[in-house]
């Protein structure tokens, strides 16, 4: 099919879905999609994004005809609603693993080959297939310390600490990352994975937080928080790391200063001692009647 949209698709506002949505797999899942773009918007699509692939359009409907277009997409697999201008449903049957990704709804006002009209898009919906049986389970977060060999810069601001959070053991994969520093939220030097990574049965996820070592002090605080929603609220992990403290240069230095102090103070004794025998041998050898040294 295709795309009607392809010479005008924007990103847009006043676009409504549900940004989340759980079903067990074999039973199916409806999506909803609104707008307040007003009664002139009766154009609605919907497409997908699965993981790794390009975004693809299921169908086209309007309130102007029953008959939806789904084009490459069978209607045994899909099925839509468009009961008025301001609303649609587009509904996945008989869920299967392979199903779970992104489905974004997106209004138009007119459908002839764009006729310069600007297609709208919502947020999109995360549709993700639980497998029958498995519990739902909340990530363990933990905060790494920066490596001690580490000996990059951060942005000319001289060398970089990197401290690493990661959140494991979680299902399904519905999470986000977020660090603060002394609470306030922070996004310069981060760097998050794309998406949420199977391992075994469960899930897992990195973030990096990069800062400069002189930040990296122990007065501060490094805090990585988790959200995760767990079908009907969203939860909030964290875990958090202080700074290294700074090396007693002050206190080293006068313990090293005393110490040569004293070491050179008892050296030198010992030069007067040597330079005083000396000088009594000489005036043995020079006049034969020696006075002993003082």
């Amino acid at each position: 099919m295709e795309n009607p949209l392809s010479c005008c698709l924007t990103g847009g506002s006043d676009v409504v879905q549900n940004p989340m949505l759980w079903e067990v797999e074999g039973v199916d899942a409806t999506m909803n999609c609104t707008h307040t773009k007003g009664p002139l918007f009766f154009q609605m699509y919907w497409y997908r994004q699965l993981p790794g692939e390009t975004m693809k359009q299921i169908v086209y409907t309007s309130t102007a005809s029953a008959d939806h277009d789904f084009g490459n997409f069978s209607k045994d697999k899909f099925s839509a609603t468009k009961p008025d201008a301001a609303s649609g449903t587009l509904t996945v049957k008989k869920l299967q693993q392979g199903d779970k990704g992104w489905y974004f709804c997106a209004v138009s006002e007119h459908s002839d080959r764009c006729a310069n009209y600007e297609a709208y898009f919502g947020p999109g919906t995360k549709l993700t297939v639980l497998e029958p049986g498995r519990a739902v389970t909340k990530p363990t977060v933990r905060v790494l310390r920066p490596s001690p060999k580490e000996c990059g810069k951060f942005k000319g601001r001289g060398k970089s600490k990197t401290i690493v959070c990661v959140a494991s053991g979680f299902y399904p994969d519905h999470v986000g990352v977020q660090w603060t520093v002394d609470g306030l939220n922070i996004s310069d030097g981060v760097a998050t994975d794309d998406a949420a990574r199977q391992e075994g049965k469960n899930y897992h996820i990195t973030s990096r937080l990069r800062v400069s070592a002189k930040e990296f002090t122990k007065d501060r605080k490094f805090t990585c928080t988790v959200s995760f929603f767990n079908g009907k609220h969203t939860e909030y992990v964290s875990d958090f790391i202080h700074g290294e403290p700074g090396r007693p240069h002050s206190k080293l230095s006068l313990k090293t200063a005393r110490f040569s102090y004293g070491y050179l103070i008892g050296k030198s004794g010992v030069f007067g001692v040597l330079v005083a025998l000396l000088v009594w041998k000489l005036q043995v050898r020079c006049t034969g009647s020696p006075s002993p040294p003082r």
